[in-house]
């Protein structure tokens, strides 16, 4: 029988760490899924992948295994010592193919365990990973969607293609960007009747004309007249809860914050607010009266916004 180099067949060196050997391990799973690659020799390098993993990840073969990975190249025919004892290595559950372990496992970890391993092998679905645009309106009170997605989906005959699906999605009231929805078993389907893995969608939110979102702030850029910032007024503000009232304080400069309490993007525990950035927006004087408005302001208030500059 030829040697197998477990090493190499994960892609990792021969001191890598137990999570080195696990991402590895996934990395290539997923990549070799006889579900979802169709290549020609993709089911036999699933099974060395997944019996290589089952070595590497515990402590005890891996000891067994280094023990004459050294002295062996992959390929090469291989036979354990006449007295190398593997009856004390039991076995505890299957990562390998369909059709069991490689006759080089056998060898190595006992013939009887690697028969009783011989099991119709199950995988659990791959997680699937996907992104999904909604309204700030839709954050903010919360709603129900109908999505389409082409999902993998495995014939009778183990052929894998992809069809339209249609998926009830519910977005939860406050729902902030990048958080994700997690709709359970709608991930890649299993392999030999294991539960398929989960469908994580992260939420984008589609540009707003008014508003935008900062975690669970909105923001609101509030243009107001010279007029209304100096002396103050009550103005009609849009929120995504509808329009609401806003007291403007006099003398309120141009770049001034004020805040409305629970206008944000709330949820039950956790409240989100709205900042109203006031934006003072100088008419433009295209006549001569309003120019003298202008010089009479120049004239009777005395007002340097320059002072702190020094001129």
């Amino acid at each position: 029988m030829e040697y197998k180099d477990y090493y190499q067949i994960l892609g990792i060196a021969r001191d890598a760490s137990p999570d080195a050997i696990k991402q590895a391990y996934r990395k290539l799973a997923r990549k070799f899924h006889p579900d979802v690659n169709k290549e020609k020799d993709a089911e036999a390098r699933f099974k060395d992948i997944g019996e290589a993993y089952e070595v590497l990840k515990d402590p005890e073969k891996r000891t067994a295994y280094d023990r004459f990975g050294a002295n062996w190249q992959a390929g090469e025919q291989f036979r354990p010592p006449p007295d190398w004892d593997a009856g004390s290595y039991e076995f505890r559950g299957s990562t390998a193919g369909a059709q069991g372990f490689s006759d080089f496992f056998e060898a190595l970890f006992g013939q009887a365990r690697a028969q009783s391993a011989r099991q119709e092998f199950r995988m659990q679905g791959e997680d699937q990973q996907a992104a999904i645009s909604i309204s700030l309106e839709d954050a903010y009170r919360g709603a129900r969607q109908t999505l389409t997605l082409n999902r993998p989906e495995m014939d009778e005959q183990g052929h894998v293609s992809m069809r339209p699906q249609q998926l009830n999605l519910v977005i939860p009231k406050g729902i902030m960007a990048g958080q994700r929805i997690r709709l359970e078993g709608q991930g890649l389907p299993g392999h030999g009747g294991a539960a398929p893995g989960d469908l994580y969608l992260e939420i984008h939110f589609i540009p707003h004309p008014l508003f935008k979102a900062e975690k669970r702030t909105i923001h609101l850029q509030l243009p107001i007249t010279p007029w209304e910032a100096a002396l103050g007024a009550s103005l009609t503000v849009p929120t995504l809860d509808g329009k609401v009232q806003l007291k403007i304080p006099p003398n309120s400069q141009s770049g001034s914050k004020l805040r409305l309490r629970g206008k944000g993007l709330s949820t039950e525990k956790t409240q989100g607010d709205q900042i109203v950035t006031l934006q003072v927006v100088l008419p433009e004087a295209h006549t001569e009266e309003q120019r003298a408005l202008y010089r009479g302001m120049a004239e009777k208030m005395a007002f340097n916004p320059r002072t702190d500059l020094g001129v």
